[in-house]
């Protein structure tokens, strides 16, 4: 289901990133989300490219996520 706020994703997303990272997962959750709208495994594979989506912004450090630098 796609996320209409920050406030709405789940809780190892909103818990976890710092808000422009929760940002950038949302946005490309539900692009995904909406784009593999006859996918059996819709909402996995939401959750695959927003995790991506994210990871190519911000990298773990320790238990934190920081933003890259560029």
């Amino acid at each position: 289901m796609p996320y209409s706020s920050n406030e709405d994703l789940p809780p190892q997303v909103r818990d976890h990133l710092p808000a422009h990272a929760q940002d950038i997962f949302r946005a490309a959750f539900n692009a995904a989300h909406a784009e593999h709208e006859n996918d059996p495994r819709q909402e996995e594979a939401a959750f695959r490219i927003a995790w991506a989506a994210v990871k190519k912004h911000y990298h773990k450090a320790g238990d934190r996520w920081v933003a890259n630098e560029d």
